[in-house]
């Protein structure tokens, strides 16, 4: 019989006998604990009856949403059994596997678990599944729980199913478990002395993946004030692996061991930075990785710079990354809780306790802005549909669409949203579907080795700080990067079996293209264009910069940019990604701003992309006349010549519409640009500018004229006055003006109107210039007209001046020729 261990002193021990019989009694519980309590390591022991010889044996699978911390996890129950990894616990992760016969707990990563989900769903040989860090709400772990769930209820409801979380806020997991009893532990409770420091200067908030080196100086400084001000060792929480790299090149000067620690690090790494040296003081570097799912040994002194790495993308665009954001309450209170776990501790946050308060309460979950395209070929796999998943949060209806989009252009599904035989088969290889397809199809063209070498490059994002993916990929391969050499293996034992001849950049460039199809680009200007029509760039100094075309598998577009910036790409043949993504020839018929004209081309395109052209000599006219329309819209009407006569009848037929309304057409700018019925039938005929401008505008508005109305009553283009000449109106504003001189109006009582609207009369002067404007001809007559009389009898004295204008013939002449 092999001894009971001797067990840590930590929180989650007194919970464990509540754990054990809520188990027993309703096969489901809902751990809630504290980061540093233990749950990640007794609960999993305990659950195996590995803690008590007279607890049943269970097998317990427990799933980590992070490879470090499924390793970390492993081996810290290893060691609290006295074993080594591999016996009685044991770990699975991507390409890498250390358990046995005799193994109780396997901590496996919930991608792990996905594919052991879907391979039996009954998972036969395990008794409990404790789902660690629910409360980070990784789309994984959402999914994996609506499987698990799925599975309790039709195939096997003696499984056991724990969802372990590290804050206090269960009501969503106990709903998804029907009533699961909660069971709580108590945070380790050493006090904890909380220091603000936000930068003194103005620093330039995240853009996308770019941090402001200030900031990062400015967190740096910080630690070495914490060093000063406080015992213990230090960890500093930083967004992800190129800010721990900078600030870890910042404080080389410290005579401290200086440890980082992100999901790229290897083993050995991972167990150096977990390993206190009572002689040396140390700093461990690490993103959201030890917020949670990882203990870091030592530490009594948490720096926080506050941010953290969320999913993004922009469907619209198809260019899922990652972007910085700052972190929420709920991630730093559960970061500062690390500072005491062993005892008294200090935690320095750069930023400001007011800045806090704002600051959002919980994480944005993953199913709110992750790309899901895995995860909706995990659910075609499975085969209920996602609307009857028992997820955490059902998924935006438009991402959704968007992932099973790219999974039928993959041939992942049918019509019917059903996984095809080709669609499981990348769902086996362990990888984002468009990485699957890539090793598959690309195997067949540049060989299983390459095709396996570069989906590992992508897959484990072993990138460098060149933008070059060529470049890094010989790099890997020189130095025989252990993590990347085994995903490579486990890459080819998934692919077919091919030898393929092909340069290594004809091999990096066919394998990125499949990969990111929408992705591959030409130079167009000073940037380069997508497939999908993104523009991107290159940052400055990239050896990119000179490539006409590039297969782009990283790129980075920040919320407000334009443009993308290129984070890794490799240059392709522009032949070579034709053949790969498949171009087209059409003819495009279409409005030239520049030009002014209709400019129509034979062009050979891939996607938005436009590979080459040649003048096309016969377009359709339906395509010619679509385009003639858009120079219609874009030009406004100025694109029509308008003569005189033209201008005047629109005015004339406006002042209808706007006074009697219908059945007078509107003739403004919209309508009139809005359709070209009206233009007929010399649009039909128009192939370019200069034929419409040739088109008879005048006589084509009268298209507009209703056949029961009478233009020449209803808007007269002139009127008799009372000298007996008729004078033209202007309609050019909102009432007709009759500009007409004075004398000629003579006699007359009442404003002359037209529609029953009184014109404005212009009343000149001998000269033709204004003397007056009115609207009421009477009130000018007994008004105003006397101080006009004074002042003009002087200057035009060969002209009447009556002093009752009612009393004298309207004439044009002068007193001369009045005898």
């Amino acid at each position: 019989m092999v001894g009971m261990p001797v067990l840590p002193d930590l929180p989650i021990r007194s919970s464990l006998p509540e754990l054990l019989r809520a188990v027993d009694a309703t096969g489901t519980a809902v751990l809630a604990a504290p980061p540093g309590t233990g749950k990640t390591t007794l609960a999993p022991l305990a659950l195996a009856g590995l803690l008590d010889d007279a607890a049943p044996a269970r097998r317990v699978l427990v799933a980590e949403p992070r490879r470090l911390a499924a390793r970390a996890a492993a081996k810290r129950m290893a060691a609290i059994l006295g074993e080594r990894v591999g016996e009685r616990v044991g770990y699975r992760i991507r390409g890498e596997s250390r358990r046995s016969a005799a193994t109780r707990v396997e901590v496996v990563t919930t991608g792990v678990l996905l594919n052991r989900l879907l391979a039996d769903p009954e998972l036969p040989g395990v008794d409990v599944v404790m789902l660690d860090e629910c409360h980070e709400r990784h789309l994984e772990t959402d999914t994996a729980c609506a499987f698990l769930i799925e599975t309790r209820q039709v195939l096997r409801p003696e499984l056991a199913l724990v969802a372990a979380s590290a804050t206090a806020d269960v009501r969503l997991w106990t709903g998804l478990l029907d009533g699961a009893p909660v069971v709580e532990s108590e945070p380790m409770r050493h006090p904890v002395e909380m220091h603000w420091l936000p930068p003194r200067e103005r620093i330039t908030p995240p853009d996308g993946l770019r941090v402001d080196p200030r900031f990062l100086t400015h967190v740096a400084h910080v630690i070495d004030r914490a060093l000063a001000a406080d015992d213990g060792d230090v960890l500093c929480f930083l967004p992800g692996a190129g800010e721990i790299r900078r600030v870890a090149e910042t404080l080389d000067y410290l005579d401290v061991d200086i440890y980082q620690l992100h999901g790229s690090v290897s083993s050995a790494e991972q167990d150096a930075s977990m390993r206190r040296n009572p002689r040396r003081r140390r700093v461990v570097l690490s993103t959201d990785i030890a917020e949670s799912s990882l203990t870091v040994p030592g530490v009594r002194v948490v720096v926080d710079a506050g941010l953290a790495r969320r999913p993004i993308i922009d469907h619209s665009r198809g260019l899922p990354g990652l972007t910085t954001v700052a972190a929420s309450r709920a991630s730093c209170d559960q970061r500062a809780g690390r500072a005491g776990r062993e005892g008294p501790g200090a935690v320095w946050r750069c930023w400001s306790e007011t800045e806090h308060a704002r600051r959002p309460a919980q994480p944005t979950p993953d199913v709110d802005s992750s790309d899901l395209t895995s995860f909706a070929l995990q659910a075609a796999c499975w085969g209920t549909p996602v609307a009857e998943l028992a997820l955490p949060a059902q998924p935006a209806a438009g991402a959704l669409e968007a992932a099973e989009s790219a999974l039928t252009s993959l041939g992942a599904i049918d019509a019917d949203g059903a996984a095809t035989a080709r669609g499981r088969t990348l769902a086996k290889v362990g990888l984002h579907p468009r990485l699957a397809r890539a090793l598959v199809d690309g195997a067949e063209r540049v060989g299983t080795a390459k095709a396996a070498e570069v989906a590992a490059v992508l897959g484990l994002d072993r990138r460098g700080r060149v933008d070059d993916l060529l470049t890094q990929w010989r790099s890997l391969r020189s130095s025989r990067d252990r993590p990347w050499l085994s995903e490579v293996r486990r890459l080819t034992s998934s692919a077919p079996e091919i030898d393929r001849r092909v340069s290594d950049d004809e091999a990096a460039a066919t394998v990125v293209a499949l990969a990111f199809p929408e992705r591959v680009a030409k130079r167009s200007g000073g940037q380069w264009r997508t497939v999908a029509g993104t523009g991107a760039v290159t940052a400055d100094g990239s050896s990119l910069a000179g490539s006409e075309w590039l297969a782009i598998a990283d790129a980075d577009r920040s919320p407000g940019r334009a443009a993308a910036i290129v984070r890794a790409a490799v240059p392709i043949d522009g032949e070579l990604a034709c053949e790969l993504i498949g171009d087209r020839v059409e003819e495009r018929v279409e409005w030239d701003r520049q030009r002014r004209d209709v400019v129509a081309r034979e062009v050979r395109a891939l996607g938005a992309i436009e590979v080459s052209a040649k003048p096309l000599r016969r377009a359709d006219p339906a395509l010619i006349g679509a385009a003639l329309a858009e120079g219609l819209r874009s030009e406004g009407l100025g694109l029509l010549r308008w003569s005189e006569e033209s201008k005047r009848l629109r005015e004339r037929m406006a002042f209808c519409h706007r006074r009697i309304g219908e059945p007078w057409a509107d003739v403004g700018d919209a309508a009139l640009v809005a359709g070209t019925d009206w233009l007929e039938p010399w649009w039909s005929r128009s192939r370019r500018r200069g034929d419409v401008e040739a088109i008879p505008v005048a006589q084509a508005l009268r298209n507009l004229l209703p056949w029961q109305a009478n233009l020449d009553e209803d808007a007269p283009e002139a009127l008799p006055v009372p000298s007996g000449r008729s004078a033209r109106l202007d309609y050019s504003g909102e009432t007709p003006v009759l500009a007409v001189k004075l004398q000629e109006m003579f006699g007359a009582v009442d404003t002359p109107t037209v529609s029953g609207v009184p014109v404005t009369l212009h009343l000149l002067s001998p000269a033709g210039r204004p003397l007056a404007v009115t609207a009421d001809l009477r009130s000018f007559w007994e008004g105003p007209y006397q101080q006009v009389r004074k002042e003009m009898r002087g200057r035009y004295p060969k002209h009447p001046w009556p002093e009752d204008p009612y009393s004298v013939p309207a004439t044009a002449k002068t007193k001369r020729r009045l005898r």
